[in-house]
């Protein structure tokens, strides 16, 4: 009798009885294979000692739970511990992904050195033998005694050394190439994934001990594998950044213990990746000057302010249908802004190419960057540049009002500290904060009176 088997698609990992040309989840072609069917009642019991050790199965109060401070611990780098929420939670299970050749690997090794110094670490790669490692570990100078490495894709060896050496930090590169002895599929499926995960979980809680998990990513730019991987862990953090540019963004998009919001900047240099404290000024560097179609929006990521540049260019097409994109900004709401512009504005734009880009390869997904982009884009179509030290920050409705955005006093803080001196805010903002003294705010209830002040400013 033939054995049972089930498809699942290799992109999002979702699973189905039977063979399909396109995933209906994520709508990826000819990315469905087939898998046999475990049969799990004919498979051995294994201990439960050889997976993990046993957790206490009582119950407890919830005011007898400990919630000591010292539960986290840091890293070394900065702007790692702000993504994680101030640190690295002990016992927590952390999944890293990005593309191929961004700086995964390249960002645990290098905490390995100060967290070496009081804590100990397994490093195990599945991906590169001990001595290849050693090479990469002495070109970032990582030279702390406490790192253990351990070239291995069993799972059941990668547990028992666990067991053994017993450290207090354990580093998985990378999940895709483990596999489990109770499974016959090959590494990388979405059993092997699934099965491969739920020990290392067991192993976090039950242990004390911290890990670590590097992921591959799709073409969509998601994590490889099936979906529940990224429910069973507590932090998923992404790595993006094109590998052509040297600044690379940390974000979450899961965290139980800390918000999502926050990012972290790095550029990666010979020696590894540094830490960029101030993204502000990165993403500021080689601004052009006295040119039409660029403005200086404030946004928040998190609990920091970060001004990010705004570039739009109009252009009458020679086409029935006029071409837009957007790239670091949502084109659905690219399209949204200029329907006011044109509707609200009074700017006949409907003719006309339109491109929007954000500068350094950030995303935004705030509306308080609606006003920048719309003036942006009223300014590359009169062909007037936005002076060089206006910015400016809101959010655009459809009947072109502009609205208040939220840490308005941190936003201006951070426009004079980077020596800008005029400002383009909703009036309904006015009169809830302290203005910087070099700072000059100018007010607007709608789109229309935004531009109309570039003309006096």
């Amino acid at each position: 009798m033939k054995a049972k088997s089930i498809f699942y698609c290799t992109e999002c990992g979702n699973e189905y009885p039977r063979w399909m040309g396109q995933c209906p989840a994520c709508g990826s072609w000819n990315t469905l294979v087939e898998q046999p069917v475990q049969k799990e009642d004919k498979r051995p019991q294994k201990p439960a000692s050889a997976a993990a050790p046993r957790g206490n199965k009582n119950p407890v109060r919830l005011r007898e739970v400990s919630g000591a401070q010292e539960l986290r611990f840091p890293t070394g780098m900065g702007e790692l511990d702000r993504v994680l929420g101030g640190g690295v939670v002990r016992g927590s299970l952390v999944l890293v992904g990005g593309a191929p050749g961004i700086g995964k690997s390249t960002l645990l090794l290098q905490i390995c050195e100060y967290i070496g110094s009081s804590h100990s670490i397994l490093y195990v790669t599945g991906e590169e033998s001990e001595r290849q490692l050693k090479s990469r570990a002495d070109r970032l100078s990582v030279t702390t005694d406490n790192l253990l490495v351990l070239s291995e894709t069993n799972l059941t060896d990668i547990l028992d050394a666990a067991e053994e050496a017993e450290p207090e930090l354990l580093i998985i590169d990378s999940i895709q190439t483990l596999y489990s002895s109770e499974l016959t599929s090959a590494p990388g499926s979405v059993g092997q994934v699934k099965e491969c995960t739920l020990a290392l979980m067991r192993l976090a809680k039950s242990s004390g001990v911290t890990v670590f998990v590097i992921g591959h990513v799709n073409k969509a730019g998601a994590i490889a594998g099936p979906k529940v991987l990224e429910h069973m862990v507590d932090c998923v953090l992404y790595f993006e950044g094109e590998q052509s540019a040297n600044y690379r963004v940390l974000r979450a998009a899961k965290n139980r213990f800390g918000s999502t919001n926050e990012i972290g900047v790095f550029e990666m240099v010979r020696d590894g990746l540094r830490e960029v404290p101030n993204p502000s000024e990165m993403l500021l560097s080689g601004r052009p000057q006295n040119t039409p179609g660029t403005c200086v929006a404030c946004i928040m990521e998190g609990s920091r302010p970060v001004l990010a540049e705004i570039q739009a260019l109009l252009t009458p097409t020679s086409f029935n249908v006029p071409r837009r994109t957007s790239n670091g900004l949502d084109y659905n709401r690219g399209m949204l802004l200029l329907a006011v512009l044109e509707k609200r504005g009074g700017l006949r734009i409907g003719n006309c190419d339109a491109y929007v880009n954000v500068i350094g390869g950030l995303y935004i997904n705030e509306p308080a960057a609606d006003l920048a982009a719309v003036l942006a884009m009223a300014s590359s179509f009169r062909d007037i540049p936005i002076p060089d030290d206006l910015a400016a920050f809101g959010e655009v409705g459809l009947t072109g009002e502009l609205r208040s955005a939220a840490n308005t006093e941190q936003r201006l803080s951070e426009i004079a500290r980077h020596g800008f001196k005029k400002v383009i805010i909703p009036r309904s903002s006015r009169n809830r904060f302290n203005v910087p003294a070099d700072l000059k705010v100018f007010e607007a209830r709608s789109i229309r009176e935004a531009m109309g002040l570039l003309l006096g400013v």
